[in-house]
């Protein structure tokens, strides 16, 4: 993957982010809130796979724990992002599993709202990161 090309990908991830994210706080308002869980999950998930593909790593499946492994291996292992973004991944994937897959789990509007302020400093600190990185667009 070409730097340009992994510079494209990492801006077009953090745009699916920031849409999760905005998806999330709709679906809060809409008291949608499994909804929103899963969606604030994917902010994060897609943040991973932009600091990522800085990194020219990339799966092609759609396995969370890899992407997870990964992000937590490279950046929170080394000390580029703090130690606490390891429990928002992890708390993310589990709210996001059970809302998705249990069929009678109840999520409550409080703890959704958690759930959206912890993507919303997952993504800010991950569009911080990468903007050091990224040349700007001309």
């Amino acid at each position: 993957m070409p730097c340009q090309t992994a510079s494209a990908l990492a801006r077009s991830r953090i745009q699916q982010a920031n849409e999760c994210l905005y998806s999330a706080e709709f679906e809060l308002e809409s008291k949608g809130f499994k909804t929103a869980a899963s969606r604030s999950y994917f902010c994060i998930f897609h943040a991973m796979r932009a600091v990522l593909a800085l990194d020219k790593f990339d799966t092609k499946k759609h396995s969370g724990s890899i992407i997870i492994a990964a992000f937590r291996k490279k950046h929170i292992k080394s000390g580029l992002f703090p130690a606490k973004f390891s429990d928002i991944i992890e708390d993310a994937f589990k709210i996001r599993d059970d809302s998705d897959y249990e069929d009678f789990y109840v999520i409550s509007k409080d703890d959704v709202a958690v759930q959206i302020a912890n993507a919303k400093i997952f993504l800010a600190a991950v569009e911080s990161y990468i903007s050091e990185k990224l040349v700007p667009e001309s």
